[in-house]
This record gives C-alpha cells, structure tokens and sequence, in this order.
C-alpha cells in the first residue's frame, strides 16, 4: 500500500490516493482499482508524474503511462487473483526518480 500525492488539474490543489503499489525492477506498478479514467489518474499522467508515499518514505515518481494487462502479470499471483474478481486489469507503471 501507499499514497498517491498528485496535484489537481483544474484546481491545483494537492491530493492524497491511497493505491495499491508493487515494485517491478526500476518500475512501480499501480493498479487501477478506481478505474483508468479516474481524475487521480488524470492528474498523474497530465502532471508526468506524483510523488509516492510508502513504508515512512517518500519519492519522487516520473514517466506514468497505462498498461492494460488482462492476465494480470505485471502483479503477484495471489493479488492477481483478487484483482481479476475485481475485474482490474489496468495498471499504472511509473518509475522512480534518480
């Protein structure tokens, strides 16, 4: 788990997502529960890119792009089991600054 923190397009003020998030190599892998449209997704992507609060830190994310993924192998087995019961198979994959 962390938090999306991520700056409104129209209103410009900053907001706080809670979201699943998975490390993939150099990558993060955000899933979708709230759906691609979402305006926290908007945000991100128009902004290219958030920060990341999790496990007492935060980072700097850049570079988010949607991936569509129906078998759901950008995630662990056993969430990806959950998430196909929660019919989610997009993902937001975002690396890390620095």
């Amino acid at each position: 788990m962390g938090v999306i923190v991520h700056v409104g397009r129209r209103t410009h003020r900053q907001y706080r997502t809670p979201v699943l998030i998975f490390r993939r190599g150099p990558h993060f892998i955000i899933a979708l529960t709230y759906g691609r449209q979402s305006q926290w997704v908007q945000n991100v992507l128009a902004q290219g890119g958030c920060k990341l609060e999790t496990m007492g830190r935060t980072l700097q994310l850049t570079r988010p792009h949607i991936i569509h993924d129906s078998q759901r192998r950008v995630v662990p087995t056993a969430v990806a089991i959950v998430l196909g019961i929660l019919h989610v198979s997009d993902f937001l994959e975002i690396s890390a600054v620095g």
